[in-house]
């Protein structure tokens, strides 16, 4: 590469460029306009600029006015002293011009201090750390032939299209694989999907670097980078900026992600071929792995992953972050403050418009990535130093941006026009306001909907089915199921052929010399028989079961029908008395309080539009060990969460069972889901913020 050009017939006002930088002709911008990188090598990053700059790196270094006259007299472009003083306190800022004695001093002291041994450098790195492990160009280079037929149209083809097949033929057998899904929960499928997750990533990476090796791209390194102390591999490549074509660029920041997503479909496809095993559940872990994190995590522009790089390719816009953020923050300042804020570069409306929406969505998802980061952090280590970084996060990613734009605010609070400082005084207050007044805020709770009364059947014993009454409306007192047990038969006929035998024994004794003697023995043997006829009697009245209400016989067993042999935990159907109706409903512990008997609520079935109104009828005094309903359990596809590894539907957070009374009837002849709105007494939404946080620090304050 052809070295920055030096012009030292200037005079020497500004410093000299380092003579270890390299210049490279960029791909021209959307406008036509010319560009160019400039590579550091030490640090092994690439700073993009335009004509003008370069136009000045040829008239490098002397007097900033001299050379503005200079670039003004022989080209077209208005060049003046405070541009070319821009750029020099840019290459100032990121150290591409030679040092001066006190820079060299400073460098001196970075040098001998203890880095990595001290503990300020690990409050500031412990966040992401890269470990550079291996120079991969050679093998890289050796074994990229291999790799290209994969990359080819033929290969992407047969990728898709056995991609495509193996979503089909998973869409055929949805319930399995989700059910399998489930076992990632268990200590073992835990321990598989990390599993899975390195072996991803791995090809995630060296798709990356396979596809820059191909470019013509040198890899400088790959290593393993620690995101909140969680190990996860890399690949620089950043000097894909040497390459011209934008197209080029893409295909390298898309790489990983596409190498993910077709492990993820052939994954998909070896799962629906295999049988059931260990390998069917390792290529469930690869799939579920590729799909959702590069979908939901590597596709998001908000962060700087792939997706963020395919963005700035795919918009021909570099430092896509700082550049819309810089452009927010002047339309915030403009709407919000009035004041007459330029833009920190030329855009077009539409441009701006944009520019402003992704930057709102990109601080909007950072503070939620960043606050789960702060909790992860607290949850991972011991609490005492979890609180620490909890807070460290917090104040660093949260606070210090936020505090960052109001310390402008309020340099320059004189710049506001009265009228607008009343209005926004007003909206503050007007804002406090809304949250210290009470409001009758309502009670939100999942539900479930059920007939009061219910008479579910089950055989008393092992038995076999003789008579089941058919599914529809049953009468109080009509037979539902009729059994018959050959054992308790046989017993019976057993027992009366003993009493016989017993009663003609006793019969016999008053003949017999010293019968009397016998007879006390005889008649307690009778009695014993005739106590056991008693309770065959009783166990033979329960093989008929009746209707303890009119009601409605649903739910039968398609498999169970007369002659059938059932057990004691198989149901054979429900008897339901569908004219009254209650609702049992869960509400947080935190909101129980709100919630007084006979209450007004709403109770919405899940999926619908219409609502019942109900009354609350009772409350629960203490919390509720287990979901009695497993239609409400999220690992049924239900709105609680319940504890993972629990045989038992354990709810994580403390719930409270409320129960209510509907007004009128529901159509369905089974309990639904839903929800329920229950009217509470009135509460301001600071205060009950309050109690939510207090309540989290006396949970949490015990070490």
């Amino acid at each position: 590469m052809d070295r920055l050009v030096m012009n030292n017939a200037a005079a020497p006002t500004l410093p000299p460029l380092r003579e270890d930088l390299r210049l490279h002709e960029a791909a021209a911008g959307k406008d036509g306009a010319p560009a160019w990188s400039i590579q550091d090598p030490v640090t092994n990053r690439f700073f993009r600029i335009g004509w003008l700059e370069f136009e000045c790196l040829l008239r490098w270094p002397g007097n900033p006015e001299k050379i503005a006259q200079d670039i003004a007299a022989t080209t077209s472009l208005a060049a003046d002293k405070e541009l070319v003083e821009d750029f020099a306190s840019f290459l100032v800022q990121h150290h591409l011009v030679r040092p001066s004695q006190d820079g060299v001093d400073k460098l001196a002291a970075q040098a001998s201090a203890p880095g990595w041994r001290h503990w300020r450098w690990w409050l500031h790195h412990y966040l992401f750390v890269r470990v550079p492990l291996v120079r991969p160009d050679r093998w890289l280079a050796k074994l990229l032939p291999l790799v290209r037929p994969l990359c080819s149209a033929p290969g992407l083809v047969i990728i898709g299209l056995a991609s495509l097949l193996g979503i089909v033929l998973v869409a055929r057998q949805w319930d399995t694989f989700t059910h399998g899904v489930m076992d990632i929960l268990t200590p073992s499928g835990i321990f598989g999907f990390l599993l899975a997750l390195v072996i991803s990533k791995t090809f995630h990476e060296l798709g990356h670097a396979f596809v820059s090796t191909h470019h013509g791209v040198r890899v400088a390194h790959m290593g393993v980078a620690f995101v909140v102390l969680w190990p996860m591999l890399y690949t620089d490549t950043s000097e894909s900026w040497r390459l011209r074509s934008p197209r080029h660029r893409l295909a390298i920041s898309s790489a990983g992600i596409s190498v993910e997503m077709a492990l993820a479909g052939l994954s998909t496809l070896a799962w629906a071929l295999l049988s059931d095993g260990p390998l069917r559940q390792a290529m469930l872990y690869l799939a579920t792995t590729g799909w959702v994190l590069s979908l939901a995590l590597n596709a998001s522009p908000f962060m700087r992953f792939d997706g963020y790089f395919i963005a700035s390719d795919l918009l021909d816009f570099p430092n896509l972050h700082e550049r819309s953020g810089a452009i927010a923050r002047a339309w915030l300042r403009r709407k919000l403050l009035g004041w007459k804020e330029p833009d920190p570069e030329p855009v077009t409306p539409r441009q701006r418009r944009a520019l402003v929406v992704f930057a709102l969505f990109t601080w909007l998802y950072r503070l939620v990535v960043f606050a789960g980061i702060a909790v992860a952090v607290y949850l991972m280590f011991f609490k005492v130093l979890g609180i620490f970084l909890f807070a460290v996060e917090v104040i660093w990613f949260i606070v210090r941006p936020c505090w960052s734009e109001v310390a402008v605010w309020r340099k320059r609070w004189t710049e506001v026009l009265p009228g607008r400082r009343f209005l926004l005084w007003g909206l503050l207050l007007s804002g406090l306001l809304v949250l210290a007044v009470p409001w009758a805020l309502d009670v939100e709770a999942p539900a479930i909907a059920h007939p009061e009364r219910q008479q579910a059947i089950y055989s008393p014993f092992a038995a076999r089915v003789t008579a089941l009454h058919p599914a529809g409306i049953a009468e109080a007192g009509s037979p539902l199921v009729q059994f018959e047990a050959p054992d308790l038969q046989a017993r019976d006929l057993r027992t009366k052929a003993s009493v016989h035998a017993l009663r003609l024994h006793l019969t016999g004794l008053v003949a017999v010399e010293r019968g009397m003697d016998l007879q006390q023995a005889s008649t307690e043997r009778l009695n014993e028989q005739l106590a056991e006829a008693q309770s065959i009697l009783e166990e033979t009245g329960r093989l008929q079961i009746t209707a303890d209400f009119d009601g409605q016989w649903v739910d039968l067993d398609p498999m169970v029908h007369p002659g059938s042999w059932v057990g004691t935990k198989n149901q054979l159907g429900v008897l339901i008395d569908t004219s009254r109706w209650v609702v049992e409903a869960y509400v947080e512990q935190r909101q129980v309080d709100r919630i007084q008997l006979g209450a007004s609520a709403r109770f919405r079935p899940h999926r619908h539009w219409s609502a019942v109104d109900a009354q609350v009828i009772s409350i629960d005094s203490a919390r509720s060990i287990k979901l009695a309903h497993t239609m409400l359990d999220a690992r049924h596809g239900g709105p609680i969460a319940t504890q993972p590894g629990e045989r038992l539907a354990v709810p994580v957070e403390s719930l409270y069972r409320v129960r209510l009374s509907l007004a009128e009837p529901l159509a369905a002849a089974h309990e639904m889901r839903g929800s329920v709105s229950i009217e509470a007494q009135r509460q301001s939404p600071a205060w009950q913020f309050l109690q939510r946080m207090a309540a989290v620090v006396v949970r949490e304050s015990g070490f």
